[in-house]
């Protein structure tokens, strides 16, 4: 049985990664009067306001756009092709965006918060292009030699002025773990999160490990707990900053959990009559933790 993406993720970007080999892939994008420009500044996006003010729709710009014209060609990243036509994510420069202002029912929003809203599609194009835009930033010179990097690829690349070395988006894997035993499912809480909210287990995966490894470590880090069988669920790109978090189901020894590190402020065993009666403030639907604990529920 097939299993629905989970939210961020999904095949509705053409990517045609052959696309950025073109040299003249930014004068073709600006020729082409169909043409779909996603502004942002920073990280934050520029979207359409509902009625009350709240950011709703993703606000697509054309080449004629002031704002597009006034960004220099190393801004723009082609994303590939959304909903049949090219799609370039253009990153406002400050002169750009304060010069051009914006237009009636327009804002800038950050991708977190407007989540739980938007649909299916433009949340996974917003994440691709949160993603792209955090490692430009972050990667503007030369990892080698620290000169600096210029962009390649139609922006998904950057290549060193000095050395030619070339760089290409990192993503930093981590895992997420609904531990279980018997009929029992082992959650935790952060310190920071809202009463009542607790989740699956997580961390990130280090250098010469495999993610079964990763899982059972970051479970014996956390709360003391062995881990047996590890089974691969899903996956979902978390572009806050630049995760791919690995989901997986596993079997847990039973122990009492005991929190080892400032990570949780305390975990523990809940049965599904615990969870489906509301003792247990869930993650929010748009996480992959969600559907972990959403599938041990169905199980049983």
């Amino acid at each position: 049985m097939t299993r629905p993406g989970n939210y961020f993720a999904g095949h509705f970007v053409e990517r045609r990664a052959e696309a950025r080999q073109a040299d003249d892939w930014f004068d073709a994008a600006r020729k082409d009067p169909a043409t779909r420009y996603v502004a942002m500044r920073g990280t934050a996006v520029l979207m359409h306001a509902d009625d009350s003010g709240a950011p709703g729709r993703i606000v697509f710009l054309r080449g004629t756009d002031p704002r597009v014209v006034a960004t220099p060609p190393d801004h723009h990243v082609l994303l590939g092709w959304f909903q049949g036509e090219r799609c370039v994510l253009v990153e406002l420069t400050a002169e750009a965006a304060e010069d051009a202002g914006l237009a009636a029912g327009e804002t800038y929003a950050e991708l977190r918060p407007l989540a739980a809203n938007l649909a299916p599609d433009d949340a996974a194009l917003l994440a691709y292009a949160r993603a792209l835009t955090i490692w430009r930033s972050n990667h503007r010179h030369c990892g080698r030699c620290g000169a600096p990097a210029m962009p390649t690829r139609a922006g998904h690349a950057r290549r060193c002025s000095q050395c030619d070395h070339e760089s290409f988006p990192r993503i930093d894997p981590a895992i997420i773990v609904l531990v279980r035993h018997g009929e029992r499912a082992l959650l935790g809480r952060q310190p920071s999160w809202p009463p009542r909210r607790y989740s699956t287990i997580a961390g990130f995966v280090e250098p010469g490990e495999s993610l079964e490894d990763a899982v059972r470590r970051e479970v014996r880090e956390e709360t003391g707990i062995g881990v047996g069988a590890v089974h691969y669920h899903s996956s979902q790109p978390w572009p806050f900053p630049s995760s791919l978090m690995l989901g997986f189901m596993a079997d847990g020894d039973g122990a009492e959990p005991q929190t080892h590190d400032e990570e949780l402020e305390d975990a523990r065993w809940f049965t599904r009559e615990q969870v489906r009666s509301g003792e247990v403030l869930l993650p929010p639907p748009e996480a992959i933790s969600r559907r972990l604990i959403e599938a041990w529920l169905a199980e049983g």
